[in-house]
């Protein structure tokens, strides 16, 4: 009830006001984050210090402002997602290369579209479903108050996308039988069983990864195509396709995460203020024995998909 209630009485209301309205809001809103509550400051700034040992205090701090100023843009972008037009959207979220993916969607193959919370994921989440012709489909994770959640929720599936949760994703996927879908999934978050992760470097350090991706490439061999998200200017965006594997099922084990990993490791290095720093990425502490568990979860995986 009382999400319901902060959806209407304050973010859907606020989400009407003009973009460049929102976006010198954008700046009081830095303001506060960054100068008075400090919002997960000592997170933004460990997660910096660790992920480039190499650079100043002076840098990391730089990055850090430049981070918490994207931030600010992408929270009211993020409201102003509630109420914005389709033709808004279409006019303001693009394509650099759609005919990778379309020529899946010609060959009546289904496919999943994998990347990171690396600029303006919430518009593509409510516009992929008019940018491709595939059924768009969305995993997330749901918001703790269950009232606004769902209102959120169906925001993002006004003009098509489908969002289901990481629990129930099969049944959706199993249930559209022969319909064309592209999966989005954002696998940059922390894992929830470290036991069960896939643990890699990146940006410097040991990082456990989501394996989601590579189980639900080979479970239903699909294709997984990275996305980058490409900030032209301040509320205009440009994604990029670049395939990870056409043919999941002849990778070998960790092939398709380590792809994914390179790939978005190489977007933070070139644009670092893009990515959300705020999240607790590396809150998981490195299981002790990490070569027997890799080992494990590497013969796990093979005794799955590969019969060996």
């Amino acid at each position: 009830m009382m999400g319901r209630i902060f959806y209407y009485l304050f973010l859907y209301p606020l989400s009407l006001l003009p973009l460049p309205v929102l976006y010198g809001l954008s700046r009081i809103i830095y303001f506060i984050l960054y100068r008075i509550i400090a919002y997960r400051k000592a997170v933004v700034f460990r997660n910096i210090q660790n992920s480039f040992p190499e650079q100043s205090i002076k840098e990391n701090e730089a990055l850090a402002k430049a981070f918490y100023k994207h931030f600010s843009d992408i929270i009211v972008e993020g409201i102003k997602n509630l109420s914005i037009s389709k033709k808004q959207l279409l006019k303001r979220f693009r394509i650099r290369n759609p005919e990778l993916v379309e020529q899946y969607y010609k060959e009546n193959k289904s496919v999943i579209l994998s990347s990171g919370h690396f600029n303006n994921w919430e518009w593509l989440i409510t516009i992929q479903n008019e940018l491709l012709s595939h059924q768009a489909i969305g995993i997330g994770m749901p918001i703790s108050q269950k009232s606004l959640d769902n209102r959120i929720n169906a925001q993002r599936e006004r003009f098509g996308m489908m969002v289901v949760h990481s629990g129930n994703y099969k049944a959706h996927i199993e249930g559209l039988k022969n319909k064309t879908f592209a999966l989005l999934i954002l696998a940059d978050q922390s894992p929830g069983d470290p036991i069960k992760s896939y643990w890699t470097t990146f940006l410097n350090q040991p990082t456990g990864f989501i394996f989601g991706t590579e189980i639900i490439a080979n479970t239903y061999d699909l294709p997984v195509i990275y996305y980058t998200v490409h900030k032209v200017k301040r509320g205009y965006y440009e994604l990029e396709f670049k395939t990870i594997s056409d043919k999941p099922k002849e990778m070998k084990y960790g092939e398709i995460t380590e792809k994914y990993v390179n790939f978005l490791e190489k977007d933070i290095l070139k644009n670092p203020s893009q990515w959300i720093w705020s999240h607790k990425r590396w809150k998981k502490t490195v299981p002790e024995d990490i070569k027997t568990l890799k080992n494990e979860h590497e013969n796990n995986f093979n005794t799955r998909f590969r019969g060996i």
